[in-house]
């Protein structure tokens, strides 16, 4: 009976190659995820969305461009229109992500019932040869009245992963609560 649940416990663990830092990013940002929305908080995917359609244009666009009637002699000013449209729809999809997304892992509606209007900008970092991992949550609509204030840890993930490389989710799931809390708590006003 142990080992069945010794068994069950590696199956659903979530392990990484410690010396790979992507491998790490990319555990501890898909916690995250879980995280957040096991709180309530519904993900957002209208930006992704967004970047689809963007993409979906820019393979239309190449299609026309493979698969128009004429031959290249012919087809010649179509075909540079067709690569500066590429071009131009690739540039904006770039701008978009780097401009709206930046380094953000999800974005989030407000929960139901909750005073905020906002919901939630979760974003990380790990620059590549460190070990820090930075979490930082902020309001979606950062100018709005009920927008809470930004919150961010930094912490090193030798402490979240076992050196076999299998992450510690209690102890994370408890550091992320923790910054969702402390996003959540109402600042008190000072008299």
């Amino acid at each position: 009976m142990q080992e069945m649940k010794a068994e069950i416990a590696t199956k659903n663990s979530k392990k990484a190659n410690l010396l790979d830092h992507n491998s790490l990013k990319h555990i501890l940002d898909e916690s995250v995820s879980e995280i957040v929305t096991s709180r309530g908080y519904a993900e957002d995917v209208r930006m992704s969305n967004v970047r689809l359609f963007i993409g979906a244009i820019i393979i239309v666009i190449a299609l026309f461009a493979q698969f128009y009637k004429k031959k290249f002699p012919g087809n010649r000013d179509f075909l540079i229109g067709c690569i500066v449209l590429y071009i131009v729809f690739n540039v904006i999809l770039q701008l978009f992500s780097y401009r709206k997304e930046k380094n953000a892992i999800m974005f989030t509606y407000p929960p139901p019932g909750s005073v905020t209007s906002t919901g939630l900008v979760v974003s990380s970092k790990l620059p590549r040869f460190s070990d820090l991992y930075t979490l930082s949550i902020v309001s979606a609509d950062p100018k709005s009245i009920s927008a809470g204030r930004p919150v961010e840890f930094t912490k090193s993930v030798t402490q979240w992963f076992t050196k076999d490389g299998v992450l510690v989710e209690g102890l994370f799931w408890k550091d992320v609560g923790a910054l969702i809390d402390d996003y959540a708590a109402v600042p008190k006003k000072k008299k």
